[in-house]
């Protein structure tokens, strides 16, 4: 595909949306990946037999349709889906005690009454009233239906009616979450476990997320019957199946082809160079899949206003991760063992303080084919706590950079003893990952999980740049950091490109106004 309608910069889940829904769209499409591999923070990969998750661990809202998640309405959209494991449990290990919790409206209430008492109790129950219409609110308007250019009157005018209603509401869904919590809650155990939710949407506190980050996860997590999902295969089986979508319409993925420059010509971006010299021409538009700082070097001296350039600069950053890639030796592990956990070692150091959030994923709990029979595949990290600054001009090469791995690795094995005192005996496969890979592999700035744009404070850009032709996608685009949030920068700056009536009949083939009627 030598001169495709569009090219996508980058193949994480941002990018593959995009691209996926482009191609459902009748765009010839090409993706260039850098990486040997498809995904960016979210592909799997394998080593002695075990296969892991390079990023995220937890989904929701992807099991069932219709659904609010802009990445379950992606993948409807174009007509695939991979094979779901369900949960509702997960384990805690905080100041408090150890204990187990799950998604749902009461079963908090029962941890609560045991940790805190009725007062507690009561709070929750008012929070959780608080939400619901908020929660509402936040769901009213499908990410599906979003588009930045004047189609926007049309793509959104099935939905005016519920928003209009919800007008209200929506003004409070646009400042930080605190302020609504700050009305209802008091104990300081509640306020603890809010922030840290808000710290795993969002890589920022309470007062620093967005309402309606909050009031979306109020809204698939407390809903009757919930559950959590995993998808079979990892997370490179939900890769794999957007990787489907693009090329059963005549998408292409290129991998190893790493973008050096973006061509612009008398103003408009016009294709892509590679690494190599080849250039890709693109009739209509490219589309960047890459962060904030990371898209500046990507074009031509001059090509964007000098202010713009700064702005983008000084965007804030979230900061890095440390990994640890296990696989062990499963011999009497108790069966009920949760997949997921949660280690907070003190609430006072602020759960943003370095390494004081430690969360422990064993997918293989749920798909075992991720490990060989009688063996566990697991994944600790310290999402987005990490400072890049203590790693900065290491060579990876060097016993330093060793020495320092062992170090900082040395809190997340003690965050997963909490939970197998004997996992040191058990492992068969160790690697640790620092800010310096994600850096390397992930191609981004500082290894940063993404903007720490505070809610209040800042707006998240959407996919538009100044440069004509020259759109974005990606965590830097869309206010949430996580799955859903980049999956719905993908829909938008696909929509954006779409032709209005593409886009109304692929509403209809969602039946998302039927879905709105319904709630």
């Amino acid at each position: 595909m030598s001169e495709p309608d569009v090219v996508v910069i980058g193949s994480g889940i941002g990018g593959l949306c995009c691209g996926a829904l482009l191609a459902r769209y009748g765009f010839a499409v090409t993706v260039c990946e850098s990486h040997t591999l498809p995904g960016g923070a979210a592909h799997g990969f394998e080593r002695g037999g075990f296969r892991f998750d390079s990023g995220p661990s937890l989904y929701s809202g992807l099991s069932y349709s219709p659904s609010p998640n802009p990445l379950r309405q992606v993948l409807d959209a174009i007509g695939e889906d991979v094979e779901w494991a369900n949960y509702d449990t997960w384990g805690c290990r905080l100041p408090e005690g150890d204990f187990d919790t799950s998604v749902g409206a009461d079963q908090f209430c029962q941890v609560l009454a045991k940790l805190r008492g009725p007062a507690a109790v009561a709070e929750w129950r008012q929070l959780q009233e608080v939400m619901r219409p908020l929660a509402e609110a936040a769901v009213a308007l499908p990410t599906a239906a979003v588009r930045f250019d004047w189609g926007a009157a049309r793509s959104l005018f099935p939905f005016a009616p519920a928003l209009l209603k919800q007008a209200g509401r929506v003004v409070r869904l646009t400042g930080p979450f605190s302020q609504i919590m700050d009305g209802v809650v008091r104990d300081r155990f509640i306020r603890n476990w809010l922030d840290m939710l808000c710290f795993l949407l969002s890589g920022l506190p309470a007062d620093g997320t967005s309402a309606a980050a909050v009031a979306f996860m109020f809204a698939d997590w407390y809903r009757p019957g919930v559950q959590l999902d995993y998808p079979m295969g990892g997370s490179a089986a939900l890769v794999a199946a957007l990787v489907r979508g693009l090329e059963k319409r005549g998408g292409q993925l290129r991998l190893g082809a790493h973008v050096e420059q973006v061509l612009v010509e008398h103003g408009r971006a016009v294709g892509v160079r590679l690494r190599q010299g080849e250039e890709i021409r693109a009739r209509r538009a490219v589309v960047a899949n890459t962060s904030v700082w990371d898209m500046l070097p990507l074009l031509p001296k001059a090509a964007l206003p000098a202010r713009f350039v700064q702005q983008r600069q000084a965007t804030p950053e979230c900061e890095s991760f440390m990994h640890l890639h296990l696989g062990i030796d499963g011999t009497g592990l108790p069966a009920d063992l949760a997949c997921h956990h949660i280690v907070v070692n003190d609430w006072a150091e602020g759960i943003t303080a370095p390494q004081n959030l430690v969360l422990v994923s064993m997918p293989s709990q749920l798909d075992p084919s991720l490990a060989p029979v009688g063996k566990q595949t697991l994944h600790v990290y310290t999402p987005g706590n990490e400072p890049y600054d203590l790693w900065q001009g290491l060579d990876r090469r060097s016993a330093a950079y060793a020495e320092q791995k062992q170090a900082r690795a040395e809190a997340m094995w003690q965050a997963l003893e909490r939970i197998i005192p004997d996992v040191r005996d058990r492992a068969e496969v160790i690697l640790v990952g620092t800010p310096l890979t994600h850096e390397r592999y992930l191609r981004r700035h500082r290894g940063s999980y993404g903007p720490a744009i505070r809610a209040g404070q800042g707006l998240f850009p959407g996919p538009k740049t100044p440069i004509d032709g020259l759109l974005c996608c990606g965590d830097s685009t869309f206010p949430g950091i996580g799955l859903p949030a980049v999956a719905a920068s993908g829909m938008i700056a696909a929509n954006t490109l779409a032709p209005l009536g593409k886009h109304l009949e692929l509403l209809r083939s969602l039946a998302l106004v039927k879905q709105l009627g319904q709630r």
